[in-house]
């Protein structure tokens, strides 16, 4: 891999490239520093060019909702590494699957060890000791829980200091009253901490009483999300319900609606509606909730996120095209163009056009496997190639 100079002219040649217009055929991508300058019929000299006949270039992938990085972290139950290691590592996993632009995101949660609020901020400090080293452009994401009101002024101050680059409002806590998922709580919990069963129940129990004073702490952050720009995501909402408690606090985005009216109502007020890739790819959802391809079918789905499989990111574009749902020009929107603009983003990512971040891909063919990529680029620096 060529050391990287940040004020050096870049060449992809006689390329197939996709622009906001559609596909460019036999054309120059010409990159200077870290953006794009220009699509050219002609061959400009540069410092360094890229064999593109035959190949095609396509933007990046932003990928604004991902935590397969847990599995860095800890790979099996009871086992955990580094947090440094895991982010090092993580970063490889990401770029091989095309993704460009990544928002790490971390869970704010309610339980000790992998999704406590300890590991956020051991996430974070690896991230900034790793800011010039990283091969993606990683950014944070917090997704905090209602039940987490421990350490509040902590995260306002994150939120106040323009750390925290996307907010989500979760609430994965067994609502009051329904004991049976009370009871898959326990069980899951008992899964993942070393705790007996009273224990379990006892802690589960205080966490609900939390809630109230959780709600009062979720409507602060909403408040300064809206304030210093930060951009509020809502969480599986179920209903017409939480869809109103989600448009009062004002959020921008709508992580995995579980069912189309919810979705459809998100859209019709003008919120972005995000879903898994890996459901796509799959052909349904692991928790039985509504299905990519039937939301996307229905045209009420704007974004898809690796959730927890980077691969199927970059797969799924691929195929829905292959199934006749979309172009694969707009399938692609899903993972590049319409997450940037989600994030607001949109002036610098998930497109090829002058004036933008230099994150593209290269591709031999555009059948969806691993082994069409042939490199990536980000903020014009080769970071992979085969």
């Amino acid at each position: 891999m060529d050391q990287f100079n940040p004020h050096q002219v870049t060449v992809v040649e006689n390329a197939h490239v996709l622009t906001p217009e559609g596909w460019r055929k036999d054309v120059s991508l010409v990159i200077r520093g870290g953006l794009i300058e220009e699509i050219t019929k002609l061959r400009p000299a540069a410092d360094f060019y890229l064999p593109g006949e035959d190949r095609y270039i396509l933007p990046g992938i932003v990928d604004i909702h991902g935590d397969a990085f847990e599995r860095h972290i800890a790979p099996r139950a009871g086992v955990q590494f580094p947090v440094s290691m895991a982010v090092q590592f993580n970063d490889a996993s990401l770029v091989a699957a095309g993704i460009t632009t990544f928002f790490y995101s971390i869970t704010d949660g309610f339980e000790p060890g992998l999704r406590s609020r300890r590991t956020v901020r051991e996430i974070m400090q690896a991230l900034n000791d790793h800011r010039g080293k990283l091969l993606c452009d990683s950014r944070v994401h917090i997704r905090h829980e209602q039940a987490n009101t421990e350490d509040h002024d902590e995260l306002v101050a994150w939120m106040k200091s323009g750390q925290i680059d996307l907010l989500s409002l979760n609430n994965h806590l067994p609502p009051a009253g329904n004991q049976k998922a009370f009871d898959r709580s326990v069980n899951g919990l008992r899964r993942r901490v070393s705790i007996s069963e009273p224990e379990a129940v006892a802690y589960l129990q205080n966490l609900q009483a939390r809630i109230p004073e959780g709600k009062v702490q979720v409507e602060e952050l909403a408040r300064l999300a809206r304030d210093h720009g930060v951009p509020l995501a809502s969480h599986d909402d179920a209903n017409e319900a939480d869809v109103r408690r989600s448009l009062m606090l004002g959020v921008d985005i709508a992580e995995f609606p579980m069912t189309i009216e919810t979705a459809r109502s998100f859209r019709d007020e003008g919120v972005h509606v995000v879903m898994g890739a890996p459901n796509g790819v799959r052909g349904k959802s692991h928790l039985s909730a509504l299905s990519v391809r039937e939301a996307v079918a229905a045209g009420i789905v704007d974004v898809l996120c690796s959730d927890y499989h980077y691969p199927s990111l970059f797969q799924v574009p691929f195929l829905l095209n292959q199934l006749g749902a979309l172009d694969l020009a707009e399938a692609w929107k899903l993972v590049s163009a319409n997450p940037a603009r989600a994030v607001g983003l949109e002036a610098i990512k998930g497109g090829i056009e002058p004036g933008m971040a230099a994150d593209v891909l290269l591709l031999n063919a555009l059948t969806g496997s691993a082994f069409d990529l042939d490199g990536v680029v980000v903020g014009g620096r080769v970071v992979l190639q085969r």
